[in-house]
């Protein structure tokens, strides 16, 4: 257990390293960097992926896409029954409304948690995304059946029951920051830090983390496993700040969260982009963004290919440190 001393003592010290808070990263980061015309192209997913295949960047396949109500009942058709598949918002955010089958069973189907996912349950979960619960403002959305990533088993021993993920900050096509996201039982299997998921910092510059937050706290050890979150290096690190570099250029959003997946036989898979990416990332390295920011809008980074703008993220890691 955190003492509330030690919480305040962590907050502190953020504070003294340049933290910055949403109404900071909401008037001087989003509406400065972010067009509402091009925040739509990453509010839907469906157009994200079809950007980033038309550029060339790898993502996991969409077998289909359900338009209305009157056709959930058939969404099993699109699902594979070998590897099973990821039902999600179009237009969703926060990881909710994410339904992860990995297997048919029987008459039925499973989820990651061994779990009986029935035909009336699919075609409820199914009726509830088409009708916008989950979606940005509660508009009717898309439901869309996507191929489940056969992650790789690097992270077996620091992620329980689910799919880590790789989250990078990219300002102005430059990336600043970035953690491993990582499942817990708490999280169901989510690599989501609203749901109980864990962030660990990772160093722009090894590929490396080095700590970790859980709830908001800075942790040590991954809170099911016990395992330490220190020193894991993620795999194709250069490879994914290129590709966080690269989403810049199909979205010209200036103030971007990259999400990247590692599949076991592909390699990086870019999730999906975020216009709007949170500033808890900030703890998870234990040290905000204020000077990387500085830094990075100090400079003119117009011209530059999108593997110069990934090392020069780099070199501003170096000199500040992490």
């Amino acid at each position: 257990m955190i003492s509330a001393a030690s919480a305040f003592s962590a907050m502190s010290a953020l504070h003294k390293s340049g933290v910055i808070g949403m109404n900071r990263r909401n008037l001087t980061l989003i509406s400065e960097y972010n067009s509402p015309r091009n925040m739509r192209l990453v509010d839907d997913k469906t157009i994200t992926k079809r950007l980033a295949l038309e550029a060339g960047i790898p993502a996991p396949g969409l077998y289909g896409l359900v338009h209305n109500t009157r056709d959930c009942s058939r969404v099993d058709h699109f699902i594979d029954r070998q590897v099973g598949a990821v039902i999600k918002p179009a237009k969703g955010s926060q990881g909710q409304g994410i339904l992860v089958i990995t297997e048919h069973y029987e008459a039925n189907w499973r989820k990651a948690n061994g779990q009986c996912v029935y035909a009336d349950d699919l075609n409820y979960h199914t009726i509830n995304v088409v009708s916008g619960l989950f979606s940005l403002g509660g508009q009717p959305d898309k439901a869309m059946v996507e191929e489940r990533v056969q992650f790789t088993d690097h992270f077996n021993d620091i992620a329980v029951k689910g799919v880590p993920d790789i989250r990078v900050i990219v300002l102005k096509g430059v990336p600043i920051a970035a953690m491993l996201r990582l499942p817990t039982s708490e999280s169901d299997g989510k690599a989501n830090l609203h749901r109980g998921g864990v962030g660990a910092g990772v160093d722009l510059c090894t590929g490396k983390t080095y700590g970790a937050m859980h709830h908001g706290l800075r942790i040590k050890e991954h809170p099911d496993t016990k395992n330490t979150l220190d020193g894991v290096a993620i795999p194709h690190w250069e490879t994914i700040l290129e590709m966080s570099a690269r989403a810049y250029d199909i979205t010209q959003l200036g103030y971007l969260g990259v999400d990247i997946v590692l599949d076991k036989e592909r390699g990086p898979l870019l999730l999906e982009l975020n216009a709007r990416p949170g500033i808890s990332i900030q703890v998870a390295n234990g040290k905000g963004l204020l000077s990387r920011i500085q830094h990075i809008e100090s400079l003119n980074t117009e011209g530059l290919s999108a593997d110069k703008r990934a090392f020069l993220g780099q070199m501003v890691n170096r000199s500040e440190g992490h």
